[in-house]
């Protein structure tokens, strides 16, 4: 008996767990999807946390506490745009970047590149906007963002080379300069929001541009 009683405690104690987990999370998805509808709606700097806790549904100490100060809300929103899930992801573990690693065609490798961006910037793009709008602070966050792509494309430039594809004389900085130019949520903003090209063709001529470009 005092077995089964030690196991349906433990049972007990994981559900319990599990749900403060599950509502924990539940209530940072609601803060974050308030603070993205706001920052779009009424731009950064007009947002404050007493609205936007009052758009969660939470105490503003709460918001503070589960997400941190507006900086820090923007950059988690921005994270998930680049991820396209709930939460921040390395580069190297997201599925796509798995799946250009193990493709030994360079030109395959930028076709897959090419639908992650368009993928991904439709999610930045409203974005793109709040930061051009915002204080320094946002600026900085951007920027930030920013600085790590171009690091992440000279490892997308190694491996285009490892391929023996590349064009030659092009040397990796040119080519990782030349993918963190155009796959920027600033060019796809000139092109899709800008100039109204459906994504999917942004899509396929970034991937043909590329193949161009860089590849013999």
């Amino acid at each position: 008996m005092a077995s089964i009683d030690r196991v349906e405690r433990q049972v007990k104690r994981q559900y319990d767990t599990s749900r403060r987990r599950a509502a924990a999370q539940a209530t940072r998805q609601a803060i974050l999807d308030a603070a993205r509808r706001l920052f779009i709606e009424r731009g950064y700097a007009a947002t404050t946390m007493a609205e936007l806790a009052e758009r969660a549904g939470v105490a503003v100490d709460t918001v503070y506490t589960v997400a941190g100060r507006k900086p820090a809300l923007f950059l988690q929103l921005v994270e998930s745009a680049i991820s396209g899930t709930d939460d921040a992801v390395p580069a190297a573990e997201r599925d796509y970047v798995r799946e250009m690693r193990a493709e030994p065609d360079a030109a395959r490798k930028l076709r897959r590149y090419a639908r992650a961006v368009r993928e991904m910037h439709a999610r930045l793009a409203p974005l793109l906007l709040v930061a051009r709008a915002g204080p320094p602070e946002v600026a900085e966050v951007w920027q930030s963002i920013a600085r790590r792509r171009a690091g992440n494309m000279r490892l997308l430039a190694a491996d285009l080379a490892a391929t023996g594809q590349l064009r030659d004389g092009l040397d990796l900085e040119e080519v990782a300069d030349v993918m963190w130019a155009t796959n920027s949520p600033e060019f796809y903003c000139l092109l899709v929001e800008d100039r109204s090209w459906p994504p999917e063709r942004f899509e396929r001529w970034l991937a043909d541009g590329w193949c161009r470009l860089l590849l013999a």
